[in-house]
């Protein structure tokens, strides 16, 4: 049982306050925006190269399952953030409610959620293929679900900024997905390698957001008691969706294997996912305090759901051991 974050989120934190102490600034932005970019696609060419055709066709014909999924992910948690936003219930930047809702509307996690599937002793083919199909739907939907609730369509707009997340994200997506037969087996053999280069793209793309927020006064906005507020409501979102996924998961007669699939595909939200695509969708000044929220439900969420993968993990090692009695 783990409630320490893990050394991710402390690296998270450290880029974080680089970003307040040493903020990018003059000549060091335009090359650490390029940066950036690039990094944002070796990101999601790595993505698709990981992603096995097998295992999505193997848990593909679950339909039901994936369909609870997508309606936990677009639909019930996208309508928690717009009422939390319209209740407004402690005075702190409007823009932390804005953030809520953009964490709200993102796909689910891919690589976590198929960890704690497993952990948990759950529908793994089925998980697999769900928390990708999100994925892939979230860069879709997740862009146009920001115009039609945040009335944030940009410059150029809802459909502009669509084809802009396809080509930074979906192209090197699915480039890397159709690479996978010339490095699929080096991709298995280095996964390690991959996980540090998909953590240092997310930390560029942190501390090129932060230093453009620093440099417009995000700390001028945000102080201990909003944090305070961030981790309370993350902490409340993710009990609220994680009990309505237990209850229905069970009301509508699912396994308990497909029930730890729907609990912990349908209940993450995507730090990979939302910081490039924030990158993408907001004002340079503004994505630094957008995906606060986020940041910090993403260790809620961890924390959480590794008790959680535990006490399924327990549970089905005491009814095994009842079956051999």
């Amino acid at each position: 049982m783990r409630f320490l974050p893990d050394r991710f989120t402390l690296t998270l934190l450290v880029t974080v306050l680089l970003a307040s102490f040493l903020p990018a600034r003059g000549e060091f932005v335009g090359w650490l925006n390029s940066l950036t970019i690039a990094a944002i696609a070796l990101l999601f060419f790595m993505h698709g190269a990981k992603l096995s055709r097998e295992a999505i066709l193997a848990g593909s014909s679950n339909w039901r399952l994936h369909l609870w999924v997508m309606f936990s992910t677009f639909i019930i948690f996208p309508l928690l953030g717009v009422l939390f936003k319209w209740w407004s219930p402690v005075d702190v930047s409007p823009q932390l409610y804005d953030g809520f809702i953009y964490l709200c509307i993102l796909p689910a996690t891919v690589q976590s959620a198929i960890a704690f599937t497993s952990l948990a002793g759950g529908n793994v083919a089925a998980a697999v293929c769900s928390a990708s199909a999100s994925s892939l739907l979230g860069i879709f939907v997740s862009p146009l679900l920001v115009g039609l609730l945040m009335n944030v369509h940009g410059e150029t707009g809802s459909l502009q900024q669509v084809g802009t997340i396809v080509l930074q994200l979906l192209v090197p997506f699915v480039a890397g997905h159709l690479s996978r037969p010339l490095i699929g087996k080096w991709i298995e053999r280095n996964r390690k390698l991959i996980g540090k280069t998909d953590q240092t793209s997310i930390l560029l793309v942190v501390y090129a957001a932060f230093s453009e927020a620093v440099t417009h006064g995000i700390w001028q906005q945000v102080g201990i008691g909003s944090l305070a507020f961030i981790v309370a409501v993350s902490t409340l979102l993710l009990t609220i969706v994680l009990v309505m996924n237990i209850t229905m998961a069970r009301r509508l007669g699912f396994s308990k294997a497909d029930e730890v699939a729907i609990v912990f595909c349908g209940s993450k939200k995507s730090l990979a996912n939302g910081i490039p695509m924030a990158n993408i969708l907001f004002p340079a000044a503004t994505v630094g305090i957008m995906v606060l929220p986020l940041m910090v439900f993403h260790q809620v969420q961890l924390m959480t759901c590794a008790v959680l993968a535990r006490r399924y993990q327990k549970k089905q090692q005491r009814q095994q051991q009842a079956q051999t009695v």
